[in-house]
């Protein structure tokens, strides 16, 4: 008999001594979680990244995020190390737009669909920016302008192929209109400068770019490609409230190697979820003037699926 109880008692300190090892090995174990960011310290992409995965470190309580920036070949290098990492959440990285739009210019094999997203904090949508003395006050009075003046006004742009010049193509397509393409690779600054000196007629780029010289009034922003009005620009309206179903936007989203346990990537989500609807969330990326959104999980992979869909095609539409 007190063999028998001897042995249930041994049976019961071993079952608890298991449940407790279970809850330990529960993630992230213990371990720290590497963040592989394929952009240089400073930029808007670091930024983005180093904010969110300190809030999520705050939400959750018991994990660890190490960055390390990876910004090496435009930040292929970066992104292929998270996809080829393992696939146990201990390894995370940023993804950004041109994950969408380097395999169709042949700079990479590597695609959206080798990540499984977390969360992209970040989409700044192309907004239609001219300046503030032009003669149109709409989209609709742009348009209108187009149509009367056809290959004659010059819309800047971030380089040919990039992701403002695609904007551009787009809603050429979209409005049967036609503009000359003016390519400023060195960035929005030179845009602006060209823009406020009567060199171009105006651009579609990132609005927070292009703040201070808004709030200045040298320039105006007539609508914006996104699926809602921005929280930095919230009196300016959509494309999609016009009538035109445009989302064009750079984004960066926090992701997992594919394969990364479902068990994981609910625990990643829902930490997302909870610090996108704080008032730290906003509020932090307001300060650093970025435009902040919520799009996580599914909503994100769907995004980039979509988005790799349409620069594959005016990236194809460039090569004829």
């Amino acid at each position: 008999m007190k063999t028998i109880k001897a042995l249930v008692a041994a049976a019961a300190v071993a079952a608890a001594m298991c449940a407790a090892g279970t809850a330990m090995a529960a993630y992230p174990d213990g371990k720290d979680v590497t963040v592989i960011i394929p952009k240089n310290p400073g930029g808007g992409t670091d930024t983005t990244a180093r904010g969110v995965i300190q809030m999520m470190q705050k939400d959750m309580g018991n994990i660890h995020f190490v960055c390390v920036n990876k910004p090496d070949g435009n930040g292929i290098v970066g992104m292929q190390d998270v996809a080829n990492a393992k696939p146990d959440g201990h390894t995370l990285g940023m993804v950004t737009v041109e994950l969408d739009i380097f395999p169709h210019q042949g700079k990479t094999k590597l695609s959206y669909k080798d990540f499984d997203s977390v969360i992209a904090p970040i989409a700044a949508p192309a907004a239609l920016i001219v300046p503030a003395k032009a003669p149109y006050n709409s989209l609709d009075d742009f348009i209108a302008y187009l149509k009367k003046n056809p290959g004659k006004v010059m819309m800047g742009n971030s380089g040919m192929g990039a992701i403002w010049h695609i904007a551009t193509m787009a809603m050429e397509k979209e409005f049967g209109v036609k503009v000359k393409h003016i390519p400023y690779p060195k960035g929005t600054a030179d845009i602006a400068a060209a823009m406020a000196g009567g060199h171009i007629d105006g651009t579609l780029a990132d609005p927070s770019s292009f703040k201070s010289q808004i709030e200045a009034g040298n320039l105006k922003i007539l609508a914006v490609m996104a699926d809602k009005r921005t929280k930095m620009f919230p009196d300016v309206p959509t494309f999609k409230e016009l009538g035109h179903n445009m989302a064009i936007r750079a984004w960066a989203t926090l992701v997992a190697p594919k394969g990364t346990p479902a068990d994981v990537m609910k625990t990643l989500r829902d930490s997302a979820t909870r610090v996108a609807a704080s008032e730290e969330f906003t509020s932090y990326f307001l300060k650093q003037g970025i435009d902040p959104t919520d799009i996580i999980g599914e909503d994100a992979n769907k995004m980039m699926a979509n988005d790799d869909a349409m620069y594959a095609e005016f990236l194809a539409a460039l090569k004829k």
